[in-house]
This record gives structure tokens, C-alpha cells and sequence, in this order.
């Protein structure tokens, strides 16, 4: 199938970076950062003229190089997604250096380009070339994929929307709670863990989040969820499956749909319900065969998201593991108390078949570092679900459980079961409810999960280490393995305003 990529955003071309490390003032609270490198020019040694007091460096953030490729010809997919996934693994190892010695690169400026932020670029480099010579193969080279092979060090509460200019200083990130405030989490201020480069209760296990400030009381929001109008001939019915909610354990840190073949290609911890045949190495043919945990075997479809652990202490199974304590994500696997997966119609009109084996990611992984454009994370509480949370986790009142949410994109091109970057082959209606040109309405997937956790900011979802665990990563992922008669029957039971199940 022919493969498409987003558009590219210029801006990201000229990024330059912003390597910054801090040097403690000593029982102050403030820390200082030298701007010691740009995107093509050398680093210079540390200069006490450039110091201005700013938050304490916190992660990596690395330009998103999926976004800008070009298309890929088909042959070239599967070494690209390769090296794709080996920057991934590049950034984590990054991260562990730059964990593992915080507090000496708060004090040496000059270490933190040295041993992270050099070599980093050194390696992205290397795999930005082999990309390039992979898609030149079959197609045009690219060009200026190089200008994203630096990174930079940035304080957690640094702006991460890729389209503004780059500054010297790191800016107040926006939040977006969907409350129309800061989302009661504080001023915005308190968010990171200053003074040292130790961690603080406040910057949560190890350093790796999330923060306190990562957290609501959802009696705090107003309620801020519209439902939207409905036109005549609008596909109001619905078509629930229901596959279980992981009562067996199946975890794995793979993602066979952003890094097939590539074991780890996650590097957090995935529940999986539906398709239990599902890893890194799993293709159509093995999905088609696989067992499945849904009541209606008919669907084998796979569903998968980011486990939600307990933010105690305890030692999971994982916890020497990838994707569990060797990326940083630690803590007691919470296992869903509800799983519901509904589909359901568009509000202007019929919706059509999607087709087997469609692939779709919706939300960001990284939506930390690179800004919210594809974020799609939910967050409630039972009993409150007309205020959603877009960036913050919600501190639920007893007898009230967690709830997290996802609407999937419902227009499919068409044409394509997956692209080059995962996203282009689908898209979500417009706001007047009707898919983009090109596009047609598909069924929509709403997944939402429920969790008893104790009251409190005491859990957060696995993520990449440098994701700092933030709520706006959350996402979910789906491949359809619906066999056809049934997919007729969802259609049917939309497109006729039936409840089915």
C-alpha cells in the first residue's frame, strides 16, 4: 500500500538546541543554565557571563524525526521503522546517563554535552543517515533530516510547541486541563524539583515523576465536556466488545505497530486485551490465528495501552526488566477494574467498513517533549466524567475510581491500512462532525478504563524514562481483527441505531 507522511513543520528544520546544564546556588533553591551550543556550531566552554537563574534541567528532548520523513517506499518500511526504534532506544540510554549523574552536571556544565548530549547527536546522526539511504533506495533521497539530529536538556516545565522560535531561556509550558484554568494544580511554579539535582518527594520514584503538580482534584474542575449535535441520517447505534480486562497478565514493552520486529520498541509496560498472540514479531497472518480473550471470537482484534502502576514502592515482576525497572517504571501493576470497547457512529452520517488490519495510534507517547498537537489523553473520575483532564491526573474523592478515556480517529482514507508515521492513513472528523476530504467515517473505538487506586497522587502510566511519566502521554493503540461477517454486523448495528454487543 502507498505510505504518506504529516506535513512537515518547517520551523522543526531550524531547531536549534538549547544544551543546557545548571550549576546549584547553594540553599537558594534556584539553579543557573549556560546556553552552551546551537544547532551546527561547537560547544563552548562555560561562560559566567551567560548564567540566568531558571528552572533545574530535567530531560531529554529530542526533535521527532517519524514526523518529517518523507514517504517511505514499501521495501524501505521495515529498516526504517529499525532505526526509527534505535533512536528511541538512543534517547533512553541518554536519559539513564543524564539520571544517573544529575547533580555532577548540575555542577559541570560542560559534562552534560560531553557525555550526553555529544554522543547523542553523534548516534541520531548515524541513524538519520542510514533512514535517508534506506527511503534514496527506492525514492528521492531526503534532505535536511540532519537538522534534527540534536537534542537539548530542558526543565519540566519548559514550552515543548515545536513551532515557536527557539529562545535562549526556557518559557512556562502551557497546560491544557480542559478546565480552562491551570487545572487547580498549583500556579504552575512548583512544578519541578528545584535546588539540587537530587529528587525530592515532589519529583516522584527516582526522579522520573510524576510530580505532584501532575495532579487535580477533579471536584476542583467545572464541568467542561459538550455533547455534540447530531444531524438527521447521523449513525447513532452502538457495537460494544467485550474482551476482558487483562485478568491473565499479558504485558509486554513491544509496540508492534510504531516498532515492528524490534523487541523493547516501547520501552514501558503494555496491557493487552483481545489478540493474544500480539509482540514486536507479531504479522497478519499470526494475528488471523491468534487466540483472543474477546467474548465473541470473532473479533481478534488487538487493544493495548500503557499499564497504570501504584506509585508504593513495591517490586513488580518487571522490576529488573526492560520496559519495567529498567526503564524507569516502576511500581505495582493496577489492574483495570473495568474495560469497556465501544464503537460508535458519525454525527453527520453512515459509516463504512474499516478495513482488516487497520492500524491505529491515537495520543503521543511523547507528547512531553513534543508539544500536544497529537496528544489525546482523558482523565476522570466515576461519577465526574463531564469533566475530562487533558494533562493532569485526577485525584478522585472516596468511593470514586480513575477513569481513562480514548475516542480513536473514526476517518480512514480509504487506501491505506498504516503510514509511514503511524498517523495519516486515519484522521478525526472535523469539527462540524464530518471526516477531511478524501476521508471516510469509519466506526470509532472509545476505550475507556477504569481503576480503584487509593485517594491521592499515587499512580501514574509507564512511559519513555524522558516522558517523565506526564498524563499527556497517555495513548492507546489498535488493530483491527475483526473477521468480516462480523464487522457487517457492526456497521449494521450503527448505521441502524441498534445497541449490540
Amino acid at each position: 500500500m502507498g505510505r504518506t507522511s504529516r506535513k512537515k513543520r518547517s520551523t522543526l528544520a531550524n531547531r536549534a538546541i538549547i544544551a543546557s546544564a545548571a550549576l546549584i546556588l547553594g540553599g537558594g533553591g534556584l539553579a543557573a543554565v549556560n546556553v552552551h551550543a546551537s544547532a551546527g556550531e561547537g560547544s563552548s566552554g562555560p561562560s559566567h557571563r551567560n548564567w540566568q537563574p531558571v528552572r533545574q534541567v530535567s530531560t531529554i528532548d529530542c526533535p521527532e524525526v517519524v514526523n518529517e520523513i518523507p514517504e517511505v517506499p514499501d521495501r524501505a518500511r521495515a529498516e526504517v521503522d529499525r532505526e526509527l526504534a534505535a533512536m528511541d532506544t538512543q534517547i533512553t540510554d541518554a536519559y539513564r546517563e543524564f539520571a544517573d549523574r544529575r547533580d555532577r552536571m548540575a555542577r559541570d556544565p560542560q559534562l552534560a554535552q560531553n557525555t550526553v548530549l555529544g554522543p547523542l547527536k553523534a548516534r541520531r546522526t548515524a541513524s538519520i543517515d542510514r533512514i535517508a539511504t534506506a527511503i534514496g533506495r527506492g525514492a528521492e533521497r531526503p534532505e535536511g533530516l540532519g537538522s534534527l539530529a540534536p537534542c537539548s536538556l530542558r526543565a519540566d516545565d519548559e514550552a515543548a510547541d515545536p513551532t515557536t522560535e527557539p529562545t535562549d531561556q526556557p518559557t512556562g509550558r502551557p497546560t491544557d486541563d480542559g478546565s480552562g484554568g491551570d487545572g487547580g494544580g498549583g500556579d504552575g511554579e512548583d512544578g519541578g524539583n528545584e535546588g539540587d539535582g537530587d529528587q525530592g518527594q515532589d519529583a516522584g520514584q527516582g526522579g522520573n515523576g510524576p510530580e505532584d503538580s501532575d495532579f487535580v482534584d477533579i471536584r476542583s474542575v467545572q464541568p467542561n465536556v459538550d455533547r455534540p449535535a447530531r444531524l438527521r441520517g447521523a449513525s447513532r447505534g452502538t457495537f460494544t466488545t467485550e474482551c476482558g480486562r487483562n485478568q491473565n497478565g499479558k504485558f509486554n514493552p513491544d509496540n508492534v505497530i510504531a516498532a515492528p520486529g524490534v523487541a523493547n520498541g516501547a520501552h514501558h509496560m503494555h496491557d493487552y486485551v483481545g489478540n493474544q498472540a500480539t509482540d514486536a514479531f507479531s504479522g497478519d497472518d499470526d494475528l488471523a490465528a491468534g487466540d483472543t480473550t474477546c467474548r465473541n471470537q470473532g473479533d481478534r482484534s488487538t487493544y493495548y495501552w500503557p499499564v497504570l502502576r501504584l506509585q508504593n514502592g513495591a517490586a513488580e515482576n518487571d522490576a529488573e526488566a526492560d520496559g519495567g525497572g529498567k526503564d524507569q517504571n516502576i511500581g505495582e501493576i493496577r489492574t483495570p477494574s473495568q474495560v469497556t470497547l465501544k464503537f460508535v457512529g458519525n454525527p453527520t452520517g453512515k459509516v463504512t467498513a474499516m478495513p482488516r488490519f487497520l492500524r491505529i495510534i491515537t495520543g503521543d507517547a511523547k507528547a512531553f517533549t513534543n508539544g500536544d498537537a497529537n496528544a489525546n489523553a482523558s482523565w476522570s473520575c466515576t461519577g465526574f466524567e463531564d469533566r475530562q483532564l487533558k494533562d493532569k491526573y485526577p485525584i478522585c474523592p472516596e468511593d470514586s475510581q480513575v477513569v481513562r478515556s480514548f475516542a480513536f480517529q473514526s476517518c480512514w482514507d480509504g487506501q491505506n491500512t498504516d503510514s509511514a508515521n503511524h498517523r495519516t492513513h486515519v484522521a478525526f472528523a472535523q469539527d462540524d462532525g464530518r471526516c477531511p476530504d478524501g476521508f471516510r467515517a469509519v466506526p470509532q473505538l472509545v476505550q475507556r478504563i477504569v481503576y480503584d487506586v487509593p485517594p491521592g497522587p499515587g499512580f501514574a502510566v509507564d512511559s519513555f524514562p524522558e516522558q517523565l511519566h506526564k498524563p499527556v502521554t497517555d495513548h492507546g493503540d489498535f488493530i483491527n481483527v475483526f473477521d468480516d461477517k462480523l464487522m457487517r454486523k457492526v456497521v449494521s448495528c450503527v448505521n441502524d441505531g441498534r445497541t449490540c454487543r
